[in-house]
């Protein structure tokens, strides 16, 4: 079952937190949240899987920024969200959609527990100018049934725009990666 918006709101500072939290964000069925000024980008050719690639960040002004096609482009919500006993989950929004532009590829859904800003991977099918402070995606609430262990890896607590951390899981014994250091992220070893 999906929350309704005024499921969502009754739970508001209990069970879910957005912050911050504006209502006219709050739809019939789920809570629209907002594109943060920041992307990020890979700069190598070949992204590696087993380690930390460089990226570098680009500004969205406020007369937009115009995304390149064949072009990964990684984002953030300005909303930090933090949600227990319910499972959320990002949806591009229908309009966002009608323009040609994925705000997640695959890593849509996120887990009880989860407490952070939301990385968007968004791909644009042409060319496409986007803007800070865009209401971009959708979170969407769905109720659990069973014992439920809250998530807490390598992604939580985050305080921006995520790369891939995959090579935490596939060397778990490796050093830490100075570049992300300068992002502020911290080594997981769970």
């Amino acid at each position: 079952m999906i929350l309704s918006g005024h499921e969502i709101r009754r739970h508001l500072g209990t069970k879910i937190k957005i912050e911050p939290f504006d209502e006219a964000n709050l739809n019939p069925n789920s809570y629209n949240l907002t594109l943060h000024n920041e992307l990020m980008t890979y700069e190598e050719v070949v992204l590696d899987m087993r380690k930390a690639n460089r990226v570098r960040r680009l500004v969205i002004p406020d007369e937009g920024l115009v995304l390149s096609p064949n072009q990964l482009y990684l984002a953030r919500t300005v909303e930090r969200t933090e949600t227990h006993g319910f499972v959320p989950m990002i949806e591009g929004r229908s309009s966002i959609g009608r323009l040609g532009l994925f705000v997640h590829i695959t890593a849509g859904f996120g887990d009880v527990g989860f407490c952070g800003f939301w990385t968007l991977e968004m791909f644009a099918v042409q060319p496409i100018r986007i803007y800070p402070g865009v209401p971009i995606c959708q979170v969407i609430y769905h109720e659990i049934s069973g014992e439920v262990t809250e998530y807490a890896s390598k992604y939580q607590d985050n305080r921006d725009i995520q790369p891939s951390l995959l090579f935490q899981e596939l060397n778990p014994d490796g050093e830490k990666d100075p570049q992300l250091s300068l992002f502020g992220f911290e080594r997981s070893h769970r």
